[in-house]
């Protein structure tokens, strides 16, 4: 009897055990649903916050809401007194890992309106023996280089162009203003 009581003892302890065993766990994929939840809420929120924002095009054209744009009857008149020459000093080329070039256009543009802009929207241009335009590039420089240019004063400019092949005829750099906002 004693060695049945052992055997009952032993059947009981891994019945006990295999009863553990079998239990059912809390199901894991009920929290995985609520993270995968709350992660699409974050996502989705993220996602709306960056849609609101506007776009680089719409701020650049608050930036120079009410400028003189380049083809208008005012626009000649405006820019006459505005002086662009490029610094050779700093305009450079070097060839790239892929087999291309990128070029860094410098310039001084010199303020002679005798008024203060807080708008100045100019173009860079490289250009072949012809004239024809090789690359351009647009971009802000009032007020996002500086807040304004006073009368009298100048400002620098960098400008970098990438992607020229090597047989491609860069002859010469243009700069034209494209858009000017005074005070």
């Amino acid at each position: 009897m004693a060695f049945e009581n052992v055997h009952d003892t032993q059947s009981k302890g891994a019945m006990e055990t295999l009863s553990k065993q079998n239990q059912v766990k809390p199901p894991m994929n009920k929290y995985l649903f609520i993270a995968f939840g709350i992660a699409a809420v974050v996502v989705a929120c993220a996602l709306g916050i960056l849609l609101l924002q506007p776009s680089n095009e719409q701020i650049d054209e608050d930036l120079l809401a009410g400028a003189f744009r380049e083809g208008s009857p005012e626009f000649a008149e405006h820019t006459k007194g505005l002086v662009i020459q490029t610094d050779e000093n700093s305009t450079t080329q070097s060839p790239t890992a892929f087999g291309t070039i990128v070029m860094f256009l410098g310039a001084n543009i010199k303020n002679y309106t005798g008024k203060n802009i807080v708008g100045l929207e100019v173009r860079a241009s490289v250009v072949d023996q012809l004239g024809k335009p090789i690359r351009e590039k647009t971009l802000i420089v009032v007020p996002k280089q500086e807040k304004q240019l006073a009368p009298d004063s100048k400002i620098y400019v960098n400008v970098r162009m990438d992607g020229f092949n090597k047989d491609e005829d860069r002859a010469d750099i243009r700069w034209k203003v494209t858009a000017i906002k005074f005070d």
